[in-house]
């Protein structure tokens, strides 16, 4: 198939349904799911991010990713973007629960997840360590974890804390499909004083950036381009099985690729649609 006969694809539905309805194959897949317990989108039955336990939460993340890996070809990469929660439990007078999860990456949402049990093994103010959890989790699954990458958010939403520092890093992990997969680290390389360029480094920093017309967070652009341009060619498939507004889809796009793309929420289609308008062809 050239890139001529591709077209972009978006599924609308639970990616754990829509997922195995794509036949064409991805070469790289970007994306940020849900965090744990912060945010209700739409209200959806089942929805990824409400899950009683951080276990069951990886868990379902784990079965996202399984279906991921049967949409990427053989030499596929999965860059992944996840924050943290802490643990903040606090039972009310009457028995019931008033505590919460905290994020401390994103500063959203408003309002976040209830909940009605304790943890075992989890203390009050101790930070859960999704992030690796779900890393280790996706490696024992059969991925192979290749690399942590630290992204450095200068301009970090603040904090009233004051028995620790101010959050203002988030995580993204390269895995593989397979022992060998296509990474062009030559595309990425930085600029270097007294050299030309430089192998990039596992520290990005890059600022958070609203868009206009998300009531959520959005992937910064310059955070996603590296990772479609080391992990596919030109008229290669992005995929994101959590597109929310469509970035993952703009910078795919942007650099001549195409984009797979699955979103729970219909309502975000009219915000994806703008985003995505019009593709730069040829290219």
């Amino acid at each position: 198939m050239t890139a001529y006969e591709k077209e972009d694809i978006i599924l609308y539905g639970d990616c754990r349904e829509t997922l195995p309805k794509f036949t064409e194959k991805a070469r790289t897949c970007i994306t940020s799911p849900p965090y744990y317990g912060l945010r209700d989108y739409g209200g959806e039955a089942h929805q990824i991010g409400q899950e009683e336990t951080p276990e069951e939460y990886v868990e379902a993340l784990v079965d996202v990713f399984r279906k991921v890996k049967d949409c990427l070809t053989d030499d596929g990469t999965l860059w992944l973007n996840i924050g943290d929660t802490y643990y903040n439990y606090r039972p009310s007078n009457n028995g019931g629960y008033g505590g919460t999860g905290k994020n401390i990456n994103r500063g959203l949402p408003e309002k976040v997840n209830k909940r009605s049990n304790k943890f075992e093994g989890i203390k009050e103010k101790d930070l859960i360590g999704i992030p690796w959890m779900l890393a280790f989790a996706l490696r024992a699954d059969g991925w192979y974890l290749r690399q942590d990458i630290i992204w450095s958010k200068p301009n970090v939403m603040p904090e009233s804390v004051k028995d620790r520092c101010t959050k203002s890093h988030e995580y993204i992990f390269l895995l593989s499909k397979s022992q060998h997969y296509y990474f062009d680290n030559e595309v990425i390389k930085e600029e270097a004083v007294g050299f030309e360029t430089k192998n990039k480094r596992s520290v990005w920093t890059v600022n958070t950036k609203p868009y206009q017309g998300a009531h959520f967070a959005v992937f910064p652009s310059e955070l996603i381009e590296p990772c479609v341009l080391a992990g596919s060619e030109k008229g290669d498939y992005v995929l994101d099985p959590f597109l929310g507004s469509g970035t993952t889809g703009l910078v795919a796009m942007k650099h001549g690729r195409f984009y797979m793309g699955c979103e729970l929420n219909e309502d975000y289609s009219d915000l994806i649609d703008q985003r995505v308008a019009q593709r730069p062809l040829p290219f």
